[in-house]
């Protein structure tokens, strides 16, 4: 079922209807994704959709021990981020989605087994899963990348001080840099990318604003949001 909403513009006092539409927000691990989405759900009355993360039965073990626990891991996402992607196309909402289902196949489970921390086994048939999955799903209407380096990164982890997070080793962070660096590079959708090292979206307001105008402009066009 299509659905479309009231979309208010700044001149003339018409309103003009668009479709609901899915954004997500993409980025390493302490980037800023959920910050980024809770405020851009506020600013725009936007559904926020969040990563499970605190109720993840295998995040804890999985820092641990990844050898032993990445498959179970990923697995748990995957599961979870189609769930997510079935109920966002039957939404008649816009929603915003921290992280998205193609992080997990093409940065997460590929970085765990070229560093010998997911059997070949295991990942090829993670990969069948996800192929099987990804058949059925189509691209975000806006993927916003938070671009973010190391010593950002780890800076932020130990700023929330998550403690199943501490034991990160700085060799993972950097495999998962590589490769959302080459997925970007070569992704087709709609895309903003955000320098998280110097866009200070969630103290400065001007900064924020750097990135609504981008959104307005790559959905809106000539009629940004109030």
């Amino acid at each position: 079922m299509s659905s479309f909403r009231s979309l208010p513009i700044r001149e003339g006092g018409g309103r003009v209807l668009i479709k609901a539409m899915h954004i997500a927000i993409a980025g390493n691990i302490g980037s800023g994704k959920t910050t980024l989405t809770k405020m851009l759900a506020h600013r725009y009355g936007w559904t926020p959709r969040f990563e499970s993360v605190d109720y993840n039965p295998y995040l804890d073990d999985f820092y641990k021990d990844m050898k032993r626990w990445s498959f179970n891991l990923q697995i748990y996402f995957l599961n979870k981020r189609f769930q997510d992607i079935v109920d966002i196309s039957r939404s008649d909402e816009t929603i915003v989605q921290d992280r998205t289902i193609f992080e997990d196949a093409c940065i997460f489970a590929p970085n765990l087994h070229d560093g010998g921390n997911m059997t070949d086994r295991d990942f090829a048939n993670y990969q069948d899963l996800f192929n099987l999955m990804i058949s059925l799903v189509k691209l975000p209407d806006l993927l916003i990348y938070i671009r973010t380096t190391i010593p950002n990164i780890v800076a932020q982890i130990q700023k929330r001080g998550r403690e199943y997070e501490q034991s990160i080793r700085i060799d993972y962070l950097e495999g998962l840099h590589r490769r959302y660096e080459e997925w970007i590079a070569t992704y087709k959708g709609n895309l903003i990318i955000v320098d998280g090292d110097h866009v200070k979206f969630e103290s400065n307001p001007h900064d924020f604003q750097l990135i609504t105008d981008q959104i307005d402009a790559k959905l809106y066009g000539l009629f940004p949001m109030e």
